[in-house]
């Protein structure tokens, strides 16, 4: 049984090393972007909203001031705080802020209904006339900034300038990347793991994620994500024809619009010259919480598989890459099973043999150097890139610690996808909304139901 698990693990180890690199090469090789006129387009943010009473006033006011250009459709998804409030204080003194507002028992019923009621108001404001082509639709969180060339750097010869391409996503970055003290009543170990865990998700997703999004933009399965999407109002039109709705029912329905743009007959683009800043959460509870739901909504798209084979705008590799990471948490799952299996069993042999204890203690070196070389090490190539591309001024030994941190930042997978697992086993797909970092109160839930 030990050998067979050996394989197993082996297997795996490949098949990780291998995406690593596949996934490395195209991340190094890009190359700057041209940007190109805003004003070819109109563009409509849309923003949903709960409870986000903390945070909306400055997230309306730095998109306008941003984009003045830009309607902004903010959607109160029937928030107990100010939320309303805040906004329609806006509306009523800026034509270019919009409320709309849902209220129970139709509202909070996930956050694709929400973007499915902006745009049925979008299109009940628009002119029968209008030109839906050059219509872009962008999603931007709550507590999301987009830089002052987010516009430009979409609207591209490359981007939306091509016909071809339906939908965009823009690079994320965490807008606290640099807090000394994301709790300040707490102490320093406390502060010390939090800021740990908010300059990981910096490097996530500046690195690894960018990185995945550079090789699908070479399979055309680029993925859109729930903050900075672009999509246009022509090809949301398309994708309701055919599924009632842009927007479903998935936990992940970014990548689930991204999905349907594809088999609607267009081409998502990565574009990595501009980003949009978010929060990164400083606490493990509230990360595992996001995570764990990122991960259920990965298993509940596993159902557009027999579409994606079928479809004849995935060539074999775009098929392969969304195989590969629909089945992802499945690998996960195998991996996290082997290793425990591994673990009863050497257990299991000790006990019957405490001899066999001294034959683990003196290979204990090669397993070290085993899981240095093929574990942490390629973690370690992630951190010089991070260091490289987005934080020039940063030591070599700081660009080392955050590789080999990030290595055991991600083992947070083997609690999220058992989480998710567990969840769709059990059929939960309701979701409490995770509190910001700026709310010091809550009302109502902010925890995920598990």
């Amino acid at each position: 049984m030990l050998s067979l698990l050996g394989s197993i693990s082996l297997v795996l180890t490949v098949m990780f090393l291998a995406y690593m690199t596949f996934i490395l090469i195209p991340y190094v090789r890009h190359r700057k972007e041209k940007p190109g006129d805003p004003a070819l387009f109109d563009w409509h943010i849309f923003v949903p909203c709960r409870d986000e009473a903390a945070v909306i006033a400055t997230t309306i006011a730095r998109q306008r001031e941003r984009f003045p250009q830009a309607h902004l459709w903010v959607i109160d998804d029937d928030s107990d705080d100010e939320t309303s409030a805040i906004i329609q204080a806006h509306a009523d003194v800026d034509p270019f802020v919009h409320l709309v507002q849902r209220r129970r028992p139709l509202a909070r019923t996930g956050k694709g209904d929400a973007l499915n009621s902006a745009y049925d108001a979008l299109n009940g404001w628009l002119p029968t006339d209008a030109d839906r082509d050059r219509i872009i639709v962008t999603v931007v969180d709550a507590d999301g900034e987009m830089a002052e060339n987010a516009l430009a750097a979409v609207a591209a010869d490359d981007c939306f300038g091509d016909p071809v391409v339906g939908a965009a996503q823009i690079t994320v970055w965490m807008k606290n990347r640099d807090d000394r003290t994301p709790y300040p009543e707490k102490g320093r170990l406390a502060n010390a793991f939090a800021r740990y865990l908010i300059r990981m998700q910096d490097v996530e997703f500046r690195t690894v994620i960018l990185a995945m999004q550079s090789l699908r933009s070479k399979t055309g399965t680029v993925g859109l994500g729930g903050n900075g999407q672009f999509t246009r109002l022509s090809v949301l039109d398309r994708i309701g024809e055919g599924y009632g709705a842009p927007w479903h029912g998935a936990l992940l329905e970014d990548y689930e619009l991204g999905l349907h743009v594809i088999l609607a007959g267009y081409e998502n683009s990565q574009v990595h010259d501009t980003y949009v800043a978010q929060e990164a959460l400083p606490s493990l509870r509230r990360l595992l919480a996001q995570r764990t739901r990122w991960s259920q909504g990965n298993i509940q798209c596993v159902k557009y598989i027999k579409d994606i084979v079928r479809s004849r705008h995935f060539d074999s590799s775009g098929v392969l890459e969304c195989l590969y990471y629909l089945f992802l948490p499945f690998l996960q799952m195998i991996g996290l099973i082997v290793i425990l299996l591994t673990l009863a069993f050497h257990g299991a042999g000790v006990i019957a043999d405490p001899a066999a204890l001294d034959g683990l203690v003196d290979n204990a070196w090669a397993f070290v150097l085993l899981g240095m070389l093929f574990g942490i090490g390629p973690f370690v190539i992630w951190g010089i890139l991070y260091k490289l591309r987005c934080e020039p001024g940063s030591s070599w030994l700081q660009a080392v610690s955050w590789g080999a941190g990030l290595f055991f930042f991600v083992q947070y997978i083997l609690v999220s996808v058992t989480r998710a697992m567990l969840r769709v086993v059990l059929g939960r797909n309701g979701w409490a909304k995770t509190r910001r970092n700026a709310e010091t109160h809550v009302v109502g839930p902010v925890a995920v139901d598990v």
